[in-house]
């Protein structure tokens, strides 16, 4: 959204597109889940009298949209992109299939994974969770707009303390809100570190990449 309320900000878009370039440039392979809470939110339809698996479906659609729009922004700079979707809709996605998407992975193309994980009562977080699982990525990278993960909101509380790294026991143990926990559990099951940093500090994603200590890790 940028500074907007609501929708999507194409200086927002540009400035993704070339810190996702940057990291392409030194070789390391991308696959983004994008979410639609720009757009719409599952979790507040029913607020709106839509029901909550009709709304889910939306918030996904909404998801379909973003991808299409970072997909334009990656593609005018040279980026090669697959947007693959985990509802079927060929006409401007593919659809998801495991070694096809790890295929263009080893070519060197970004994949957008849009629409969630397909079905309605999970978040973006579980989608993530369940693809970076099944691509086998070495890390989730959790751009979110405050820089890591501390132990009360930041943007509430001026005492709240950051956490460099932390475990994912620790991260249950006081309660911390770090994804949903059927995305989070996912991770800790199979040893999937994640980093959580701020997504808008240009150069985050390569410093991060080069070994640099951004954000928080959250390791077994």
């Amino acid at each position: 959204m940028g500074d907007r309320e609501f929708g999507i900000s194409p200086d927002m878009l540009n400035h993704y597109a070339i810190q996702i370039k940057r990291i392409l440039d030194v070789g390391v392979e991308v696959a983004i889940v994008i979410g639609g809470g720009n757009i719409f939110r599952g979790l507040q339809a029913k607020a709106s009298g839509i029901e909550r698996v009709q709304g889910d479906y939306m918030g996904m659609l909404a998801t379909c949209i973003n991808g299409l729009a970072l997909q334009s922004s990656m593609e005018a700079i040279g980026i090669y992109t697959r947007l693959v979707s985990a509802i079927e809709m060929r006409q401007i996605a593919e659809p998801y299939i495991r070694r096809k998407a790890i295929r263009h992975l080893e070519k060197g193309r970004v994949v957008i994974f849009s629409a969630g994980t397909g079905s309605p009562y999970f978040t973006t977080d579980s989608a993530a969770a369940l693809r970076a699982n099944e691509i086998s990525a070495d890390v989730i990278l959790k751009g979110t707009r405050v820089d890591g993960i501390y132990s009360a909101d930041p943007e509430k509380d001026p005492n709240a303390v950051k956490f460099d790294k932390i475990s994912f026991a620790k991260v249950i143990s006081l309660g911390l809100n770090v994804m949903d926990m059927t995305a989070f559990t996912m991770c800790q099951e199979n040893s999937l570190p994640i980093v959580v940093f701020d997504v808008n500090q240009p150069d985050n994603l390569y410093r991060i990449l080069n070994g640099e200590p951004v954000g928080t890790l959250v390791e077994v």
